[in-house]
């Protein structure tokens, strides 16, 4: 039975192995080459325009400048295409039918969410050093706070955990961190004060003397600030060097905001007019009016692109600075002293006891707030948190923290900004972000100009070279015929040879110049006459 059974499997096997295909036909790929995506989503990813190549005369220059721009667009491309693992995505409160957001309070929204956001919603009860300034870390994880009569506070804000705790036993105006969680610098009654993240003194600037406000400038690792003297000043602190001091020739400077883009510092001022600076200027790059009366808070969105203003008229102007021309206005009934732009491009105004958060202010004009909240008392800091749907507010009787859907951006690069960094990977970030600083000089109203190719400094280098050699080395070397054999060679031969080669030359620097005379200016069509139609009085028209 047993030899039976081997014979009928292995005939079985035979079977099979006959019906079996010799060779397989491999499988072709439906959709060859990598995933394309669409031209639109990769515009957005895209870093200034385009290099214009047909004016840059160095072919060398140019064969470089033609690979970064082809680098660009394939990264631009790349990265419209990792998109799509992106699994987050920011969303909006949306009430019901006939029913406002602005009316949902902070407690609804609470209860609404899970135990981790619920969590971020809480207040600080702190009447005894009031009214507080805060300032969050570029990565939204730590937060400083900074009473008015000398409390200094900083903690991980998500976990509850405190860093450190002094009373400095003066006056507080403002502070903030700078590029990491370990130094934060402190405006006080007459210097400027810089501590390190257990709140020990590392250094005293008697320079900075009655500082009102601070900006810091990340890429640039500059501090700026203003003072109630009207002096502008930038410190670098990777160097520990004042950089540049500007007398803005303006009076007491108590409103300051930054650019995110470039760098440029916003100052308001008590004639209604807000001016832009940079280090390397003396005089303000541009200077806006904006109110009737004086400026009491000026904030700049994320992209660069729309500034908002505040004033004691008791209103809110939302200005384009690309254009330098205002968009829309919004009275408010009891004006705004406190303004701050989300990282989605959400405003939080803050007006004495109320803060009111509007939505897409810089498409159309707000009709009505998207959120608000009440407060125990007058505010007077105000604050988005990076990264988190998180609004902070610092007021007389303490801090709050606001829960604002929509705010923050859900998806971070964690090579630059990483809430989850260990203690090696920021100090591998340090060390990096010291050697990619940027300097102050370059701080201009459109940094797009930076990579640009300009031919007359180009033409001037070239010039001011051949002075200093005594010779031109690109210029291109004078024809001389060659000489033939005995009896064909003559010097007036040679002459009809070097005019025709010269007027050759003549000849194409002329077509040249007309073909780009024809693409500036396009000629007329006229219409054609037929030699029938012609008159003798056709001579005199030009």
């Amino acid at each position: 039975m047993a030899g039976g059974e081997a014979a009928v499997a292995v005939a079985v096997q035979g079977a099979r192995g006959e019906a079996a295909p010799a060779s397989r036909k491999k499988e072709e790929d439906p959709f060859p080459g990598a995933p394309q995506s669409p031209p639109e989503r990769a515009r957005k990813f895209q870093r200034g325009a385009p290099q214009q190549l047909e004016s840059v005369s160095s072919d060398r220059l140019k064969h470089r400048l033609a690979s970064q721009e082809e680098k660009a667009r394939a990264a631009a491309r790349q990265a419209a295409r990792m998109e799509l693992l992106l699994l987050e995505e920011p969303g909006f409160l949306e009430g019901d039918e006939e029913e406002d957001t602005c009316t949902v309070t902070q407690a609804d929204i609470a209860a609404a969410v899970d135990l981790a956001a619920s969590a971020k919603h809480f207040e600080l009860r702190l009447d005894r050093f009031g009214p507080y300034r805060l300032s969050y870390t570029r990565n939204g994880r730590h937060l400083l706070l900074g009473g008015r009569r000398g409390h200094v506070a900083a903690l991980d804000w998500q976990t509850k955990a405190l860093m450190c705790e002094i009373n400095v036993m003066e006056t507080i105006t403002d502070l903030t961190w700078l590029h990491t969680e370990t130094l934060f610098a402190v405006a006080q009654r007459k210097w400027l004060y810089i501590y390190d993240q257990q709140g020990v003194e590392l250094n005293c600037l008697k320079r900075f003397h009655g500082v009102q406000r601070m900006e810091f400038l990340p890429y640039h690792f500059l501090l700026a600030t203003a003072s109630e003297s009207g002096f502008l000043q930038y410190l670098d602190i990777s160097v520990g060097k004042e950089v540049s001091t500007i007398c803005t020739k303006a009076g007491r400077l108590a409103v300051m905001a930054q650019n995110p883009s470039n760098a440029i510092v916003h100052l308001g001022h008590s004639n209604g007019t807000v001016t832009l600076w940079s280090p390397s200027a003396k005089a303000p790059l541009a200077r806006m009016l904006c109110h009737q009366g004086a400026v009491r808070a000026v904030a700049v969105d994320p992209s660069g692109s729309y500034m908002a203003t505040s004033g004691l008229d008791h209103k809110l102007h939302i200005y384009d600075l690309r254009a330098y021309r205002r968009l829309h206005s919004l009275l408010l009934p009891s004006g705004a002293g406190l303004l701050d732009f989300s990282q989605r491009g959400l405003l939080g105004a803050a007006c004495q006891e109320v803060v009111q958060v509007y939505k897409d202010v810089s498409v159309c004009p707000a009709r009505k707030p998207y959120l608000c909240h009440g407060l125990p008392g007058p505010s007077h800091g105000l604050r988005f948190c990076p990264f988190e749907d998180v609004l902070g507010v610092g007021h007389e009787q303490g801090f709050a923290s606001l829960l604002v859907p929509g705010a923050g951006e859900p998806n971070f690069d964690a090579l630059e900004n990483n809430p989850f960094r260990s203690r090696k990977q920021r100090q591998e970030w340090e060390v990096k972000a010291f050697l990619e600083k940027i300097p102050s000089e370059l701080i201009t109203l459109d940094p797009t100009e930076l990579g640009r190719v300009d031919p007359i400094s180009l033409e001037q280098q070239r010039q001011e070279r051949a002075e200093r050699l005594g010779y031109d080395p690109e210029a291109k070397e004078p024809f001389s015929p060659r000489r033939k054999l005995k009896g064909r060679d003559s010097a007036g031969s040679r002459l009809k040879r070097r005019k025709k080669v010269a007027a050759e030359e003549q000849r194409a620097l002329l077509r040249k110049s007309l073909a780009a005379k024809a693409e500036t200016q396009p000629a007329t069509s006229k219409a054609k006459v037929s030699p029938a139609q012609r008159s003798a009085l056709d001579r005199f028209q030009k």
